[in-house]
């Protein structure tokens, strides 16, 4: 078994976020190959970047979250790309709950007929979006749940939706293992979300 990743030392602000799991965990739904392209190459460098465009800047003193609703231009690009990365890792397990509970899970039956329901909306989303984007379940100011398409590094916190769950669909997310098969990535996702987590984020909201 590999050692857990660590974030590489530096003074800047951001720092790259720790994989809450080892790199093979998710096998096979990703790879190793793929988390240390997608963890270690591609979500690094949006953190570095963005830590050289805040320098020096008002940005410098926010959160990464208060950055992501109030910037605009490569600021935005990054810091909700770092953002959107490190809620995308957290999200997985190598020993997820396999379905909602609670209030969570009678809240999914509410908005979209049944947990089967919203992951074929979510997955037709996906397949949907045009390009590069984010697919979002969200929930509203008063608890309802929704599905979001965003192009690129788009992120629902920008209108004032609180983020459950985000399914990367740019190519690096998926392309070393299945190539150019986006709804098949998808349709693997489903056995390593762990979604205790999303109904965490939900009871959290609703507070």
């Amino acid at each position: 078994m590999s050692n857990p990743t660590t974030p590489t030392a530096t003074a800047a602000k951001f720092k790259l976020a720790e994989l809450p799991y080892y790199y093979e965990a998710l096998e096979p739904v990703f790879t190793e190959e793929t988390l240390r392209y997608h963890h270690d190459k591609h979500a690094a460098a949006y953190v570095a970047k963005l830590n050289e465009l805040v320098a020096g800047t008002p940005y410098e003193s926010m959160t990464l979250e208060e950055i992501v609703r109030r910037s605009d231009g490569a600021i935005y690009n990054n810091a909700a790309q770092a953002w959107n990365h490190e809620f995308y890792f957290d999200t997985f397990s190598p020993e997820p709950q396999q379905a909602p509970s609670g209030t969570f899970a009678e809240a999914v039956d509410n908005y979209f007929g049944s947990f089967d329901a919203m992951k074929e909306q979510l997955a037709k989303a996906c397949a949907g979006l045009f390009g590069s984007g984010w697919v979002w379940l969200v929930v509203d100011k008063v608890g309802r749940l929704g599905i979001m398409s965003e192009q690129n590094a788009g992120n629902p916190m920008r209108y004032d939706m609180t983020p459950l769950l985000g399914i990367d669909v740019w190519e690096h997310a998926y392309y070393i293992d299945y190539r150019n098969r986006r709804a098949d990535s998808v349709a693997a996702l489903w056995k390593i979300v762990d979604w205790k987590k999303v109904g965490e984020r939900y009871e959290r909201a609703r507070k």
